[in-house]
């Protein structure tokens, strides 16, 4: 199966959200009064995958992939530059011009920094209740009574609703953040990097939170991380992004178990491993990723990769015998 292949993949009623080809360049240009264009950043550079209902996606690598553009053009913040998504059987453009209101129900986003998230001036309840009045619903008992409730579903008390957000630390604030994202129920939620500013000892209750209200309300997560630790713990399947492609994506167990691509073997050999007698030989990439603007023709990761042969000068496509797992790469490790 191909990317491309994988991304018309939404006929069946299990996917939620079908991904095909979706890019992302930003316009670069120079000089402070003329602003002259001098070429684009690929940031996303046509990606292709499905996700389906109740299913935990994480989407990894390093800072500058495009990992948080691919979220932010997903919840609508961004628009793309082209390709086509598709969620729960409509076109995802088509239904923000159509029906905007009901996108921003069923999806919704968890951003990295907790701080700067919530206002300052408004009370916790005023925050976890906006969805409510933005979108003109009142549910059974009142917005206070179901405010409460969403307090109680994410670990914080019913007695914080007249607080402000200066009034907790910032795991508090991340489980605000996360009451305020599931008060309408969404089918998805995309979570940028959303432990990546907590303590270590706060990442593991805010990551069991999450699996939890997953396993309650069903709901999809594309989780958006560059520790592959922490995305293991929450994943169903994991996508592996390299400077604006994904290089691989495959089941969350083989993933760890058997990489398959040079770049996820090298972030996995990065990882520390908790048993002191466990010894993993560390792969050392040289040089600097390349820049955007200007990316490698074929194989973004040639140019730091030991298996480079000219042959990678040619792109090679997201393929694989197993569907599960998929490696875009001419020279895979063996399954």
């Amino acid at each position: 199966m191909t990317s491309e292949d994988n991304g018309r993949a939404g006929s069946g009623s299990d996917d939620l959200l079908v991904v095909n080809q979706l890019v992302k360049h930003f316009p670069a240009s120079r000089g402070v009064v003329l602003r002259r264009a001098t070429g684009h950043v690929r940031a996303v550079d046509g990606i292709s995958f499905t996700m389906r209902r109740g299913e935990t996606l994480g989407l990894v690598g390093e800072t500058g992939c495009g990992k948080s553009t691919t979220g932010r053009m997903l919840a609508g913040f961004l628009p793309a530059t082209s390709g086509q998504v598709t969620f729960d059987g409509t076109d995802l453009e088509q239904a923000r011009r159509e029906d905007g209101n009901r996108l921003h129900r069923e999806i919704q986003m968890i951003f990295q920094d907790p701080y700067s998230a919530l206002n300052p001036r408004h009370t916790v309840g005023t925050i976890i209740g906006a969805p409510f009045r933005y979108q003109k619903i009142t549910p059974p008992g009142g917005i206070r009574n179901r405010v409460s409730e969403l307090l109680e579903q994410v670990g914080l008390s019913p007695e914080h609703y007249n607080r402000h957000p200066a009034d907790f630390s910032g795991g508090q604030r991340q489980r605000i953040c996360l009451a305020r994202a599931i008060a309408l129920s969404p089918k998805l939620i995309i979570a940028d990097e959303p432990v990546s500013a907590l303590d270590v000892s706060i990442q593991a209750q805010i990551i069991n939170l999450l699996s939890d209200l997953r396993d309650q309300q069903g709901m999809a997560y594309l989780f958006i991380a560059h520790d592959l630790s922490v995305v293991r713990h929450i994943s169903d399947r994991v996508a592996v992004m390299y400077l604006g492609k994904i290089v691989e994506l495959a089941d969350n167990e083989q993933l760890y178990s058997r990489p398959r691509h040079p770049y996820t073997r090298a972030l996995l050999s990065a990882v520390p491993d908790p048993d002191p007698a466990v010894r993993k030989e560390r792969l050392e990439l040289t040089g600097e990723p390349p820049s955007p603007l200007d990316p490698p023709s074929g194989c973004r990761f040639r140019t730091r990769c030991w298996k480079a042969q000219e042959i990678c000068q040619t792109e090679p496509p997201l393929a694989g015998e197993d569907s599960s797992h998929q490696v875009a790469c001419h020279f895979p490790e063996v399954a």
